[in-house]
């Protein structure tokens, strides 16, 4: 049983099959040490992906500026909304 649950942790999620996700899940480390860790692990992932290549183009770092133009717009949604044109009668 140790052995299935060890093999389980080491899968990424997208190769945990739905009925398994409540054990993938508990073998997560949810401290602060273990986020920043699974965060470095996705920066270098990415980082090795599309920015450290030997034939690249602008595609990795392209993601990186529309997701924060994504995000930016969403974060001043409220204040956009509201600078409407609008009919007053």
């Amino acid at each position: 049983m140790t052995d299935k649950i060890a093999n389980l942790a080491e899968k990424r999620l997208l190769d945990v099959k739905l009925g398994q996700l409540p054990n993938w899940l508990s073998t997560c480390n949810f401290t602060p040490n273990g986020i920043a860790a699974a965060v470095h692990r996705g920066y270098g992932r990415y980082y090795n992906k599309y920015i450290n290549v030997k034939k690249g183009g602008i595609g990795g770092i392209a993601m990186v500026l529309v997701g924060y133009v994504v995000l930016s717009y969403i974060w001043e949604y409220d204040h956009i909304k509201h600078d409407r044109r609008r009919k007053y009668h």
